[in-house]
C-alpha cells in the first residue's frame, strides 16, 4: 500500500507544479481577487475529477471512439482559455469595479479543468489501470493512490496560490497590469496546445 500512496504523492506533486492552464489561472486569480480565489482555482480538480476517474475506470481497455470525444473537448477548452487569456490581456490598473465584481473563480477552474483533455489522458493511461491494479492488493491502496495525488495536487497549487498572494502587495499599478497580460498571453500559448492537441486526437492534423 505503501508503494501506491507514494506514486500517488509523486504524481500529484508533478501535475500540481507543472505548467498548465490551470496552474496559470490560480496565479492570475490570486494576483486579481486574493488568495481566496485562488485556492478556490485550485480545488476546482476535487470538483471536477470525479467522474472523470469513475468513467475512465470502466472505459480505459475500450479505447475506441475516445480518441474524437477527447479532441472535442480539447477543442472547446481551447476557446475558453482563449477567452481567459484575452480578458487577462485587456487587464486595467486595479479599481473599485475590480473590487466589486464577483471573481466566480471555481466556476473558472472547473470548466478550465473539466474542458481540458489532459485529466481525461491522465486517469485512462494511467490513474485507472493503476486504480484496477491496486485492487488486488486490497481495498485501501486505491483510496490511499487517488487521496495522496490530489492531497498534494492541491495542496500544490494552494501552496502556490498563497506564495503568489503574499508577493501580490509588492506589485504596483503598472507591474499589475503588465503581469496580468503576461499571464494572459500564456493562457492564449496554452489555448494553442489545446487546439493542436484536439486537431490532433480528431485526426485532422
Amino acid at each position: 500500500m505503501l508503494y501506491y500512496l507514494s506514486l500517488g504523492v509523486l504524481l500529484g506533486l508533478a501535475a500540481g507544479f507543472s505548467p498548465g492552464p490551470l496552474l496559470t489561472l490560480v496565479i492570475a486569480e490570486t494576483l486579481e481577487h486574493g488568495i481566496g480565489a485562488g485556492v478556490r482555482v485550485a480545488l476546482s480538480p476535487i470538483v471536477t475529477d470525479a467522474p472523470i476517474i469513475i468513467i475512465s475506470s470502466l472505459v480505459f481497455t475500450q479505447l475506441s471512439g475516445v480518441e474524437g470525444l477527447l479532441g472535442a473537448i480539447s477543442v472547446i477548452g481551447g476557446c475558453y482559455v482563449l477567452y481567459l487569456g484575452y480578458q487577462g490581456v485587456r487587464s486595467r490598473k486595479p479599481g473599485i469595479h475590480q473590487r466589486e465584481s464577483r471573481p466566480r473563480s471555481l466556476t473558472k477552474g472547473v470548466l478550465a479543468n473539466a474542458l481540458s483533455p489532459h485529466p481525461y489522458l491522465f486517469w485512462i493511461s494511467v490513474g485507472a489501470p493503476t486504480i484496477v491494479k491496486s485492487l488486488d492488493v486490497n481495498i485501501f491502496a486505491p483510496l490511499l493512490f487517488t487521496g495522496g495525488f490530489y492531497a498534494f495536487l492541491v495542496g500544490a497549487k494552494v501552496f502556490l496560490a498563497v506564495l503568489v498572494g503574499r508577493s501580490r502587495t509588492f506589485l504596483n499599478d503598472d507591474a499589475y497590469v503588465y503581469t496580468m497580460r503576461f499571464l494572459g498571453l500564456t493562457l492564449g500559448a496554452f489555448s494553442i496546445v489545446l487546439f493542436v492537441d484536439g486537431l490532433k486526437l480528431l485526426g485532422v492534423l
